[in-house]
């Protein structure tokens, strides 16, 4: 049982689900704040409570202590194979595997293992493995990336756990299909901005668009990482572990000030509930209804912001090595994606046709 602020928070089952039921005594105040934390709560008049999913977004959001979010892989595959599993797990958080990569790569390990049944791991040759993969690649339909993704998780146990260093070699990956990063005009973004009128909403897209962040970089974001007398932030902890510094921009500044004072966020830039990290996903859905109330209908994720913000800037002139490590990239290849897909430099291509 937890209490969050004046509200009792318990688990258990309703209409076949696992259920988060919330309990408190009535005001128009309390359920006002419980509406506007849990917008997918509903009310069951037999057992007096609110209830929602349970899931760890809604633990977070409340407060409360969240699931093992590995603890039901154990009940899918073969007892043989527990130990397998704990100690794959072991040495992805030993390893500080980011939350992402870990969940990834523990999910396709356990389809292999579902798929092995209670055959020993050991006993894999390389063939073996090719043949599932083969299996894998026609039976899941799988892209290019995501067949890499398999080849990864495997490669991670057959040789960081079980230290067989050479194994993969035998084993050819596929190649990686080579498309162009999804960019949005700047006519576009203005639009797109237009339409927010949350205004932690709109800063939070602001604030990607305008300092080329990363999605979980932006609700990574805490309060002693911004700097405004020298219009910078930290973003710490980055992909790959690696911190940077990014320009604050004037027009960001001038919200900050009226942001914080409206909100009054406690530890992070934005928070979901007090003193509570946003999620990911939330600022996700937050672009989506953007993009939607626009009336842009692209399939562009919110990282579109990041790669618009990219390609505006080699437009405006700017360095490709400042650009690779304004956006953290580890090599300039990575960043040299973007000089393909600029617009302006496409308008002052001239066709030898032109010439003739």
């Amino acid at each position: 049982m937890g209490l969050i602020k004046d509200y009792t928070i318990t688990t258990g089952t309703f209409e076949h689900r696992d259920v988060l039921w919330i309990s408190f005594e009535y005001s128009d105040v309390r359920k006002a704040f419980l509406k506007n934390l849990l917008p997918k709560a509903r009310w069951e008049p037999t057992f007096k409570a609110w209830w929602v999913v349970d899931t760890n977004q809604h633990r977070e959001k409340l407060g409360y202590p969240l699931k093992n979010p590995y603890e039901e892989y154990f009940s899918k595959v073969n007892a043989i194979h527990h130990s397998d599993l704990k100690n794959y797990i072991r040495q992805l958080q030993l390893k500080a595997y980011s939350a992402n990569t870990t969940r990834v790569y523990v999910g396709e390990f356990v389809r292999f293992l579902v798929t092995i049944k209670s055959h020993p791991l050991s006993s894999f040759s390389a063939e073996r493995i090719k043949d599932y993969l083969l299996y894998v690649l026609k039976k899941r339909n799988l892209s290019e990336s995501s067949l890499n993704t398999v080849v990864n998780a495997l490669k991670f146990y057959y040789e960081q756990v079980l230290g067989q260093k050479k194994m993969f070699i035998e084993i050819p990956r596929p190649k990686s299909k080579k498309s162009l990063p999804k960019v949005l005009s700047k006519n576009e973004i203005k639009r797109l901005f237009s339409t927010v009128e949350n205004p932690k909403h709109k800063l939070m897209l602001e604030m990607c668009y305008g300092m080329g962040l990363r999605v979980s970089e932006i609700v990574g974001i805490k309060l002693n990482h911004i700097n405004s007398a020298d219009s910078r932030v930290l973003i710490e902890h980055a992909k790959g572990k690696k911190d940077r510094y990014v320009p604050l921009p004037e027009r960001v500044k001038s919200q900050l000030a009226k942001y914080y004072k409206a909100y009054r966020p406690q530890t992070w830039l934005f928070e979901g509930a007090p003193g509570r990290q946003y999620s990911v996903r939330s600022v996700q859905l937050v672009f989506k209804k953007a993009m939607h109330s626009a009336g842009i209908f692209r399939q562009v994720s919110i990282h579109g912001l990041r790669h618009s913000y990219a390609t505006h800037l080699l437009e405006a002139g700017a360095d490709i090595r400042v650009l690779q490590e304004l956006l953290g990239h580890s090599s300039v290849k990575t960043t040299q994606i973007y000089t393909h897909v600029t617009e302006e430099a496409l308008k002052r291509i001239q066709s030898p046709l032109d010439t003739l």
